[in-house]
């Protein structure tokens, strides 16, 4: 399959090229700054710089010819996320420049508290978790729920993985999904996993037009 991935520098951006190649896709990694992408040299790995994500005609020639797009773009911080939302403006020309050059598939990650609250939460996490980290993080969580509006109203084939807390541990593959909601009690996630999650509803229709929770 041949891919296109944003946000290739970040621990699940990076973790998706390498899973990717791993299991034999031709990979075009769209970078700012191509130093910063910690992966050796591959004869299916194309790296491409496009400084700004929100031009659009910069974007199509890395979209032409490609089979489907993963998405692992988001703020570092919410201090970034304030000062200069990525998510956000970056899918809206991203959906707009695969319209135009033919691309249907997109995974992109998003966030568990970007979720509505559901029963099956739990009560700590609607009253206390959830509540304090949309406080914390309120600007990279806005900036997410613009980028899943963007989504969800274009005319791709799409599908968002909201992980909770992300941690640096090893790739298992083990981890539980929640179609439209929240896994239940789920805390935390390995960067790895949600590389793996994002990759694998790529071939799974039964995820399109959905948000998948994801949790160890």
């Amino acid at each position: 399959m041949k891919l296109t991935v944003f946000g290739a520098t970040g621990g699940v951006g990076h973790e998706v090229v390498k899973q990717a190649l791993a299991a034999g896709h031709e990979v075009t990694a769209v970078v700012r700054d191509p130093a910063r992408l910690d992966v050796p040299a591959h004869d299916r790995l194309e790296v491409a710089v496009v400084p700004d994500l929100t031009d659009e005609e910069a974007l199509v020639p890395v979209l032409a010819g490609r089979v489907a797009v993963i998405s692992a773009l988001g703020a570092a911080s919410n201090k970034q996320a304030k000062l200069t939302p990525i998510a956000g403006p970056a899918l809206r020309s991203i959906v707009s420049a695969m319209d135009r050059a033919g691309v249907r598939r997109l995974s992109a990650v998003s966030a568990a508290p970007v979720a509505p609250d559901a029963p099956e939460d739990g009560a700590l996490a609607r009253v206390v978790v959830y509540p304090l980290l949309r406080r914390l993080l309120r600007d990279v969580y806005a900036d997410l729920a613009v980028m899943e509006a963007t989504i969800s109203a274009s005319t791709t084939e799409w599908t968002v993985i909201r992980p909770p807390r992300l941690l640096n541990r090893p790739h298992t593959g083990a981890y539980r999904r929640a179609v439209d909601g929240n896994v239940p009690g789920g805390k935390v996630i390995a960067r790895a996993d949600v590389a793996d999650a994002l990759l694998t509803t790529l071939t799974d229709p039964s995820t399109t037009g959905h948000a998948i929770g994801v949790a160890a």
